[in-house]
């Protein structure tokens, strides 16, 4: 659907921490997210992608889908706020040069907040799960 700059239209982070690259799909409740994890990357660490980069994925990838209606209406990029982490695991750590595809299923909205369930997958394996709740700033 979106890759490289058209995905930078969807949040306001800019190199060196953007942690989005693709955007494969989005619906009013999901989407599916992407990222090709370049070895220079500020969160890789010993040739893999770091939890600390893996969650800001994860967060990136939610504010994507919570702020596309933004992007389709034309107003810029909204700062979202990671507001809990909840049964977040990470599984495995992947290596640098690899692609991450990342689902996201909306479960509730309130007071300005999204809670959403989080897969992110490396191939056929599951990186991390768990729900991420975001407040995104009017």
């Amino acid at each position: 659907m979106l890759k490289g700059e058209e995905v930078l239209k969807l949040i306001p982070q800019r190199p060196p921490v953007v942690m989005v690259d693709a955007l494969y799909s989005v619906t009013v409740d999901s989407a599916e997210t992407g990222l090709d994890i370049d070895p220079s990357c500020i969160f890789c660490r010993n040739g893999k992608l770091s939890e600390p980069g893996i969650v800001e994925h994860a967060a990136q990838s939610a504010a994507v889908f919570a702020d596309y209606d933004s992007y389709v209406k034309g107003i810029p990029p909204r700062l979202g706020f990671i507001a809990e982490l909840k049964n977040l695991e990470i599984a495995l750590l992947p290596d640098a040069g690899k692609s991450l595809r990342t689902s996201l299923s909306l479960l509730g909205t309130a007071m300005g907040m999204s809670l959403m369930k989080v897969e992110v997958r490396c191939g056929d394996d599951v990186v991390a799960e768990g729900q991420m709740k975001i407040f995104i700033k009017e």
